[in-house]
This record gives structure tokens, sequence and C-alpha cells, in this order.
């Protein structure tokens, strides 16, 4: 009998989770009931948001419960349905958890086309990551042509992307990111227009030197003292981009938030926090425009997949953390 392979959560992680705080378990595959269908996934997504869906209390989603298979996306292949609308060997998106097979009813899956694009820029470029860069900047920041974007986490998969929508806009691109090697990445291949490492210090003294007329929009991914640092920094009536923190989100201690947030009256800025769930309607726009893109080669979509299986996740999720992936980081089962 075929076996799945899963991670359960054991317990609520303090700090960076731990292998204790994970349940592998294996299981005998189910079958699938009437109105649901069987899929063996190929492709799980880690995200930061993981690490929130792991804490207690109040948010966006129900956190993920003691003992419940880990919450992720994932990209498979329907193996077996009693679903009139999936068959056998249709690919498939859907919050399929971190496991080798899932069964499902159908609620939030959709099918893949891989001939816009490979399956796994299905879970990055043309998926939720693409997504949240996509009416992020684009509903929430509305870049103008001619202004100067920052994003942080630039080298990152929402980073990324957000960054050359903002090229594609006209406007002044300045990304932010850890290390020489990620920076000459994003001038290189993503084509900012600048890139600023938070490493290396006086994180000020560099957007000054990059945006000496100030910043008109930020895209945040990872809060704390770089978001104070671009508040120093807006323009009148800049718009400030909540996408993340991700700076914060396996910190022992509640953040203490930005200091120096009344800089937002001073500029007459706004800063506006957003969930690309809300956008559901309007994927197809959103996957239209990035394929377009993507066909036209003014997005270059990056994608760091580890090999391993379900045994590789608590180490591969980790490693997002740890800033070791650039563009988005998924690990093959």
């Amino acid at each position: 009998m075929t076996a799945n392979a899963q991670y359960r959560l054991a317990a609520r992680p303090v700090g960076l989770p731990k292998p204790t705080d994970w349940q592998y378990t294996e299981e005998p595959v189910g079958e699938p009931g009437d109105g649901q269908f069987l899929v063996e996934n190929q492709y799980v997504s880690l995200d930061p948001a993981m690490r929130g869906w792991m804490n207690a209390g109040k948010s966006y989603l129900p956190p993920v419960g003691i003992g419940e298979v880990m919450r992720a996306a994932a990209v498979g292949t329907v193996v077996s349905s009693k679903h009139p609308d999936f068959a056998e060997g249709d690919i498939v998106h859907g919050v399929f958890g971190v496991q080798k097979y899932a069964i499902s009813d159908g609620k939030g899956v959709s099918k893949v086309d891989t001939s816009l694009a490979p399956a796994p820029m299905h879970l990055g470029t043309l998926g939720n990551t693409g997504f949240t860069a996509y009416f992020g900047l684009l509903d929430v920041g509305k870049p103008e042509a001619g202004q100067t974007v920052v994003v942080s986490a630039a080298a990152g998969a929402v980073g990324s992307i957000a960054g050359q929508i903002a090229k594609i806009k006209g406007c002044r691109t300045i990304g932010i990111a850890g290390g020489p090697e990620k920076c000459k990445l994003l001038v290189e291949e993503f084509g900012f227009d600048a890139a600023i490492d938070y490493k290396a210090g006086d994180i000020r003294g560099q957007l000054k030197e990059h945006a000496p007329n100030g910043v008109d929009v930020y895209f945040d991914n990872v809060g704390g003292e770089i978001l104070e640092a671009v508040l120093a920094r807006l323009t009148r009536g800049a718009r400030v981009v909540i996408s993340g923190a991700v700076s914060q989100y396996n910190s022992e201690t509640p953040p203490s938030g930005p200091a120096n947030y009344m800089q937002l009256l001073v500029a007459r800025a706004s800063m506006t926090g957003f969930l690309v769930f809300d956008y559901a309607a309007r994927y197809p726009e959103a996957t239209a425009d990035l394929a377009k893109w993507l066909q036209e080669g003014r997005i270059t979509s990056r994608e760091t997949i580890v090999d391993g299986g379900i045994a590789a996740f608590p180490e591969t999720l980790n490693g997002l953390f740890a800033g070791k992936n650039t563009g988005k980081l998924i690990l093959a089962v």
C-alpha cells in the first residue's frame, strides 16, 4: 500500500521552528469519495507567511492546529477522481499541505496551464507570490512613471517581481537585499536601477545616495529597522505597502513597531496593509499580465527548487528565514 509522507505541527514554535515542533508521519493513502479527487503533489510552496500560521491567536486565517498537517500551497497531478470537474492527469494548484498526497473536494483548487509556464512557476510568479506583487504594487502602491520605488527583500519571491513590475511602469526602482551577490542579481538579472545591501550597514545613508529625492512608493516585506529607515525618506504623498514583515516573524519578543511612524503625518503619506486573497476575483487579470510580461522577457522569474522530498521540509523552511533562497523557494516532493 502506498504511504503518504506528511509533516504535522507538534508544538507552537518560540522563535525559529525547532525539529521538536514537527511530527513526521507516514500513513496509507486514502481513497477519494464522491465529489473528491486524490492529488499527488510534485512541488510544495515555502512562504514566510507559514511562520505566522503556526502561532495561536487571531489572524487573517485560523492557525494550523496542533496535530494537523502543515498548511501549504502545492502543485500536483490528479491520480484518481470522483469529481466531475477534475480528471485523472490534470495538473492542479491548491492548498494541499506539506504531504505527498492529498484528497480535495475542489474548493480553492485551480487547474494549471503549463503552456504558459512550467508547473513550479505557478507557485511563484504565476501564483499567489506574483499576485501579491502585482496587486500590492499596482492597487495599493499606485506607482507613477518617473517616481522612485523601493522594495525590501527584493531578491525574494515577492520583492523580485514587485521591483520588475515597477520598472515596467516606468519607475526608478531600488531594491534592498542582503549581501553583494543578491545585490548584483537585483541589478544584472532583475533590472533594478540600484541595490542597497542592508548587511553593509548605514541603510539610511545608502537610501540617501540612491534616492536623493526621496521615496514615493515603498513595498515592504521585512518591517523592523529597514521600515524605519525608509519612513525617514518618504516624499509628500508617498505610499507604503505592507506586504509582510519577515524580520519579525521569529522574534521571541513583540515587535516594537516603527518609532518614527509620525513621518507619515509629516509627509502626508499612507501605510496600507493588504491580503492577496482579497483580489481572488481578479487573479485572471494578474495571470494574463504576468504571463504576457514573462513571454515578452520583461519579467525574469527565479525559483530556488530544493530536492529532498517531504523529509526535507523543516530544514528547507528555516533556510527561507536565513535568506538562502533567491526568488521563490519551492520543495520538490
